[in-house]
Formats: C-alpha cells, sequence, structure tokens
C-alpha cells in the first residue's frame, strides 16, 4: 500500500467459507462509484497517510489485545495481508497451512511499511490475523482456555468469563461493534443459520458443540451480544462429579441405577446449573444396544453409545416460512422406533408429547426443565402441557406426570460458583388430586460454618425407593438397597 494514495480503510474479519478459510471481507461494500471501498459503518472517511519515516505506532501494553488490534499499525498490515491474498488458493487449506504464508506477507508489509515491530510483536500479530481467518477473532485464546465455562462478549469492549462458577472480566476486546457483529454472524452462518437486523436474534452452536446465543443491536443498546456456553472436553462422568464434590458417591450409584434401569428422569434446575452436563453424565448408562433419538434446539447433548440420531430445530427462513419447533421433532421421533428419547430442554408445548412417550413405551427418557425445587418443576410441567391443550383437566394432567416421571434431579449452581445436586425427588403415585413426592437424598449446608465455600453434607434419606421393583427387574435391588443405606 502507498500511502501517497488513497487508503484502503478498514474492512470486517472475512466470513469462512465451507472449508474454513476466508471468502470475501464481511462488511466491506462497494461505493456506488464501483471503484472505492467504503467504511462497513457508512462513514468513508479515510484514514490519515502515516509518514514511512515516523515512528510505527506501539502495539505493546498490559491492556490485553487492545493496543494491537486498534493500532494502525495492525489495520495497514491486515489490509495488507488480506489484498495481497490469494483467496481462491486459500480454499481448503487449514490454520497450520496458511501460516508460513501469512507469517511472510506480515514481514514483508513491515519492511515495506517501515514498521519498527520486534519478532514477538510479528508473532502476535500473526495470530491475530489467523484467529480472524479460521477462530472468532480476539475471543479465541479463552476458547481454548480449559478453566474458561462462559465467554461472554458485552459489544467490542467487555468480553467476560466464568472461570470456577465466578465471572471475571478480561482485558481482550474487539475493533468495532461491527468486527463482533462479523464474528456473530460468521457463528450463525456455520449452522445454517443467519443473524441481521431483520433476525437479530439467533441460538447457535460451534464445532465443538459450545451453545452461543447472539442478539445484535438495535435490540442490544450498547453493541452485538455473544453469549458462549462452552462444554468441558474431558469426559464428565458421574464418578467425576462425585470426585469434584458435585454430589455423594451414593447419589452417584443411584442416578447409575436409575438410568440403567430406564426410569425417566428430569433434571432440574437454574440458568447454568450444569443440567446438560448431568444429562450426558446419565447418558453414559444407556446400551449400546438401544436407539436414542435426541432433540435440541442447539446441538449440545454428546452421547457415546453408536446408535444415536441427533434432531435439531430450525427457524423459519428470511419469509416467515420453515420453521421446525420441538413439538414438530417429538412427534416424528415417535415413527422412528425410539428406545428412549432425550430431550435437551422442554421450555414449551412440546412437553404434553414429551409426557405422552413417557407413557407409551418410550421408559429412560430424559429430559431438563427450568425450575428452582422439584415441585416447582412439576408446577412448570403442568403450565406447559396446558399450553399445548388447554382443555385438558387438571386432573388428567397430574396422573399423567404422575405415571410419567419417575425421577427429578435437582441441581443448583451455589454462591460458591459450585454446582451441587442439591436433591434426588422420586414420583410416588397420586393421593387425591396431589402428586406424591419423596426425596431420596438432599443436600444439607451448614449455616453454622458460613465462609466462602459453602459447607454441607449430601444426606440420604431413610425410605425405600418406589422403583425398588423396577430395579429388581433389572436385577439391580440389592444394589439400590445397599447404596439407600445412611
Amino acid at each position: 500500500m502507498k500511502f501517497g494514495q488513497k487508503p484502503i480503510l478498514e474492512r470486517e474479519t472475512p466470513a469462512a467459507t465451507p472449508g474454513g478459510i476466508p471468502a470475501a471481507s464481511a462488511g466491506v461494500t462497494a461505493s456506488p462509484s464501483g471503484g472505492e471501498l467504503s467504511r462497513a459503518d457508512g462513514s468513508g472517511a479515510a484514514a490519515p497517510a502515516r509518514n514511512p519515516a515516523s515512528p510505527s505506532p506501539s502495539i505493546t501494553g498490559s491492556d490485553g489485545n487492545e493496543a494491537l488490534v486498534r493500532s494502525e499499525l495492525f489495520r495497514v498490515i491486515r489490509n495488507g495481508v488480506f489484498d495481497a491474498m490469494n483467496a481462491s488458493a486459500a480454499i481448503g487449506r487449514t490454520r497450520e497451512q496458511m501460516k508460513p504464508s501469512v507469517e511472510q506477507l506480515v514481514v514483508g508489509i513491515a519492511e515495506r511499511e517501515q514498521f519498527n515491530i520486534t519478532i514477538s510483536e510479528q508473532r502476535q500479530i500473526v495470530v491475530e490475523l489467523l484467529n480472524d481467518m479460521f477462530g472468532l477473532g480476539p475471543i479465541e485464546p479463552l476458547l481454548a482456555d480449559e478453566s474458561v465455562t462462559d465467554v461472554l462478549v458485552n459489544g467490542p469492549d467487555q468480553v467476560y468469563v466464568e472461570r470456577h462458577g465466578r465471572l471475571q472480566l478480561t482485558p481482550y476486546k474487539f475493533r468495532d461493534n461491527a468486527h463482533v457483529t462479523s464474528v456473530a454472524q460468521r457463528i450463525a452462518a456455520g449452522v445454517g443459520r443467519r443473524v441481521d437486523e431483520s433476525s437479530p436474534m439467533v441460538d447457535a452452536r460451534l464445532a465443538d458443540g459450545s451453545r452461543v446465543n447472539v442478539v445484535l443491536p438495535p435490540l442490544a443498546i450498547h453493541g452485538a451480544s455473544i453469549s458462549i456456553r462452552k462444554f468441558s472436553k474431558r469426559n464428565i462422568t458421574l464418578q467425576r462429579m462425585a470426585q469434584q464434590g458435585n454430589l455423594s458417591e451414593a447419589m452417584a450409584t443411584v442416578l447409575k441405577l436409575a438410568s440403567t434401569c430406564r426410569l425417566n428422569i428430569i433434571v432440574s434446575g437454574g440458568t447454568g446449573s450444569g443440567k446438560t452436563t448431568l444429562l450426558n453424565a446419565l447418558s453414559h448408562f444407556i446400551g449400546l444396544d438401544e436407539r436414542t433419538i435426541t432433540i435440541e434446539d442447539a446441538a449440545e447433548l454428546r452421547l457415546v453409545q453408536p446408535h444415536v440420531v441427533s434432531l435439531e430445530t430450525r427457524p423459519e427462513n428470511a419469509e416467515g416460512f420453515g420453521a421446525v419447533a420441538q413439538r414438530d421433532l417429538v412427534r416424528n421421533a415417535l415413527r422412528m422406533r425410539p428406545d428412549r428419547i432425550i430431550l435437551g430442554e422442554t421450555r414449551g408445548a412440546e412437553a404434553f408429547d414429551v409426557l405422552q412417550a413417557m407413557n407409551t413405551g418410550h421408559d429412560g427418557s430424559m429430559t431438563t426443565i427450568h425450575a428452582n425445587t422439584p415441585r416447582d418443576g412439576l408446577t412448570r410441567l403442568e403450565s406447559m402441557v396446558m399450553m399445548a391443550n388447554g382443555n385438558l383437566p387438571l386432573m388428567s394432567i397430574r396422573r399423567q406426570i404422575a405415571s410419567a416421571v419417575h425421577l427429578i434431579v435437582q441441581i443448583e449452581r451455589m454462591r460458591d460458583g459450585m454446582r451441587r445436586i442439591t436433591r434426588v425427588t422420586e414420583l410416588a403415585g397420586m393421593e387425591g388430586d396431589v402428586i406424591i413426592t419423596q426425596d431420596l437424598f438432599t443436600f444439607r449446608y451448614d449455616a453454622t460454618a458460613y465462609s466462602e465455600e459453602v459447607k454441607g453434607v449430601f444426606e440420604c434419606t431413610p425410605v425405600r425407593p418406589a422403583f425398588a421393583p423396577r430395579a429388581a427387574y433389572y436385577g439391580l435391588e440389592q444394589a439400590l438397597l445397599d447404596a439407600m443405606k445412611p
């Protein structure tokens, strides 16, 4: 780039092709004259020319990547790299294959423009460029961090993460709001969805199964919002959860037996309490010879069995047609000869069809629900069934629930950030018009030992589980009774 000419202005991160390589730069539009390029924000203002003999802008600092990605030096090098790159030759190449070419271009542009930058700064620039091409820009290092469970982007200037159950502000920043929007659109495009001004909200997922929610302006007032719920690359099992203190050994044994005995289980809890993680752990005890159908808004479940069919809902298209809801998929799943149906989350009218499936031979089905207690979960389930069929009498709905659901597992994220199973509650039938429940396990916290860490014990209730006869059918009654001993 010659600074005597009109400079090429700021571009947005190129959209990824199916091979993972950027095609055209997102956010760059042709001017009416057809020649020059204008800014994505429509300003069209040119960046001031730099005297090549003057000192290059500094990109070092203690404030994360902000000094780099918002510097004039990075803008010039980034535009130069994308101008010099042969997009057709780059299609289908991996990050590692493209790295030498990007390094060579960065070194060549730095020498041509007489930028006085160190080897370390060159490497940092290459990493940022590759993150823009193949990843999610500045938050790519956070996605690679195993200690991070949530990444929350609040516009270009705020990126929070959750570590060990607590939120922390990070020093990472985006160039501007258009940069955040470009990353959000790339995520949505990766799963065949769109997010723009006409459709400013979307649920999507990353390649590793991490869940993503995007809200764009004008709904997000202070800039585009991206919420990423990461899933551990480690295989989380009930045994590992017991070692971490999420539940007791006895609770893990009973839940293992419940899943093996094909009980219908509902995992209840608040947002971010670990419901999906627990559902994944419970799914480990599904038989290898069983056919399992999973239904989700954004596919997150990772079952280890060989015979799994994963279904995902679809939003409506730009014309307002083509939407496929969870209820449609549940109804269709009943025709697919499933042994078990696992619903990622029950939140609406599909609750009626889930209960129908549980009551018609699909034992061992599981789902999650948002509720603070098992009793609240039953109330929510009643309300959602009424959403599907308001003419059903409440007594009929309760009888269906009491017949279909065997176990409710309540999980909670406590004030110390630890997720703990606070109750394992069994449904034991009806008495009059009330569903009878009994707690098999509870977590009792010690109010006399207040500290940053929540202190308490997992207690076993001295009752005989109502599903003991079912455990006997599978030859597991004695193991169940042994686990229930106080």
